[in-house]
């Protein structure tokens, strides 16, 4: 159960409400309070599957209005064999635009659906009292700790000269596949970087520009057959600057 004097802050925290000082002042009370950091991912998860229950139907507004403008249409009278005709091709347009509504809210929902995912294990590792299993800030270190715990290897970006330093790492899971989960620090603020191997279209449709997510920002892209993902609550910027830097080693 979430500090008494913390609860009503955490709700507006989730909400993205709460002024820059004061998103400050709990996430740094989140990474010392392992209740109240339960209760914030319970509150992530409540507000992101209330999200997708409602978008998982909801069709778009162009879709709409063809539907109306359908339905409103009143045939000319005469020349009945010839609007049968331009009907023909008229439903195939029309089934063709349900069939790509369809298809385009389903991988939108795929993205939101692996986005939350990680995210959830974002606010958990953090609330964890042993976030990582490997703690260090040489890359020289971090990255052989992992062989022989997951399938793949990956490189890790040089941080001297930047505002970023590496904590440590752990082997996570998503879609019970093995992968690194990386801690990076960035002005007292927690980033964390996944690297899964690429699993075609489970995957395939998640988008390479940094993502809002309820409070977090999230950036994934392909490279080299992994799939990389930066989670944070920092601003898009920050995370593209990191991932610039993941994009690069090697």
């Amino acid at each position: 159960m979430a500090c008494e004097s913390w609860s009503a802050k955490l709700d507006a925290y989730v909400d993205d409400e709460l002024s820059s000082s004061e998103s400050k002042a709990v996430a740094t009370h989140l990474r010392e309070c392992t209740s109240c950091a339960a209760y914030a991912l319970g509150l992530v998860q409540m507000k992101r599957s209330i999200a997708a229950a409602g978008k998982r139907y909801q069709p778009r507004r162009e879709f709409r209005k063809k539907i109306q403008k359908t339905i409103g249409s009143k045939p000319q009278r005469g020349g009945s064999w010839y609007w049968k005709i331009v009907a023909i091709p008229a439903a195939l347009v029309l089934i063709l635009s349900v069939a790509v509504n369809l298809y385009v809210d389903r991988e939108k929902a795929r993205r939101e659906r692996v986005y939350g995912e990680l995210t959830d294990l974002h606010v958990a590792t953090l609330a964890s009292a042993s976030p990582v299993d490997v703690i260090s800030t040489d890359r020289h270190t971090v990255k052989p700790w992992f062989q022989g715990k997951i399938p793949f290897s990956f490189n890790l970006p040089e941080l001297q000269g930047t505002e970023f330093t590496l904590v440590g790492g752990r082997v996570t899971y998503l879609a019970q596949s093995p992968g690194a989960h990386l801690i990076y620090r960035l002005r007292k603020h927690e980033i964390s970087v996944f690297i899964f191997q690429d699993r075609g279209n489970e995957t395939a449709a998640l988008a390479s520009a940094p993502v809002s997510m309820l409070s977090f920002t999230v950036e994934g892209w392909k490279k080299n057959g992994l799939r990389y993902f930066v989670v944070g609550d920092v601003g898009a910027q920050d995370i593209e600057s990191l991932s610039t830097l993941l994009r690069d080693a090697g």
